[in-house]
């Protein structure tokens, strides 16, 4: 039986601060994004491998919905606790995570598409691997 699956997000408290992004889990724990995320227009595409977690803040800007997408290390009761859900995603599958925020995936490669008007809110991904971490907010 597979401890993997699909998880609903839950709201968690957030900070957006000149050095970064903090996001509070439902366990109190804090996670912390560094550095300014990086502004592209419409879509971020990452490379295969790499761990991709999307924020969506809602429009006051202190509260957001984490998820992780096609993240296979983490237990469901871990992000049950903490509040951050996750999707997961065959080669060119596709889900909405959020009004205005859609994963697909292009082989391996997974890729975040949004509008912000529709999500009503800012949108940002984090993705990480082995040899680097990067930031974006995805704007229109």
């Amino acid at each position: 039986m597979s401890n993997r699956s699909t998880v609903s997000p839950s709201t968690l408290p957030i900070e957006l601060r000149e050095e970064g992004v903090l996001v509070e889990y439902l366990d109190g724990r804090e996670t912390f994004y560094h550095g300014v995320p990086e502004a592209v227009e419409g879509s971020v595409r990452t490379r295969p491998g790499t761990v991709v977690q999307v924020l969506v803040t809602d429009p006051s800007e202190t509260e957001g919905v984490l998820t992780y997408v096609n993240d296979r290390n983490t237990h469901d009761d871990i992000l049950e606790d903490t509040g951050v859900g996750r999707v997961l995603l065959g080669p060119n599958e596709q889900t909405e995570l959020f009004p205005g925020v859609t994963a697909r995936t292009d082989g391996y490669a997974v890729i975040i598409d949004a509008d912000p008007e529709v999500a009503r809110g800012r949108v940002f991904v984090f993705a990480e691997d082995e040899l680097a971490e990067a930031s974006y907010e995805i704007t229109k």
